[in-house]
């Protein structure tokens, strides 16, 4: 064998996940899960800063629950905060929807001083390669999580675009 060639064995390239991004406004119980098992999802990232949901519909989406069943579908749960939107940065999209006379469940999409400062403040410092490379290999599909049912109204979406522009990463949206 020449020094070119590597044996498969020591040969460390692996492929890249595929993203999916999922709200859970308009899904119930049953069909939130069930979107998260069809799409094949092993590794679900909660970038939400506040980790629970209003109401009794919803509950299934509070972080204890929301949890535990994630680790009965055998699904690995992390927070990740330092994508969350920071109270001042949720404050623009707040104080735009108000101008607009739009209800946050019915926004279509982020404001563009939201994503502007979401960009600068949260994206900025974001490296997709070691996000990627932090679940390891043993993550094939990863969900990152918010509240909102229409991604272009939500940061998930504006990360998801950050870690398909960077590295080339499907990104498909699971909405109800």
């Amino acid at each position: 064998m020449n020094q070119t060639e590597v044996p498969a064995a020591q040969n460390n390239t692996r492929q890249l996940p595929a993203i999916v991004t999922i709200g859970v406004y308009g899904f119930d119980e049953t069909t939130f899960f069930q979107a998260l098992r069809e799409a094949g999802v092993d590794t679900f990232c909660d970038i939400r800063r506040r980790r629970g949901v209003r109401g009794t519909r919803y509950a299934f989406a509070n972080s204890k629950r929301l949890q535990k069943r994630l680790a009965e579908l055998g699904i690995q749960y992390r927070h990740l905060l330092e994508l969350a939107p920071t109270a001042e940065i949720r404050e623009r999209q707040k104080t735009a929807d108000k101008t607009a006379a739009t209800a946050k469940r019915k926004r279509s999409s982020l404001d563009p001083s939201f994503i502007e400062v979401y960009d600068r403040e949260i994206l900025s410092g974001f490296d997709a390669r070691s996000f990627v490379e932090e679940f390891g290999e043993h993550s094939s599909v990863i969900a990152l999580f918010c509240v909102e049912r229409e991604p272009s109204a939500c940061h998930r979406s504006l990360v998801a675009g950050k870690l398909a522009e960077e590295l080339g990463l499907e990104v498909n949206h699971l909405v109800p």
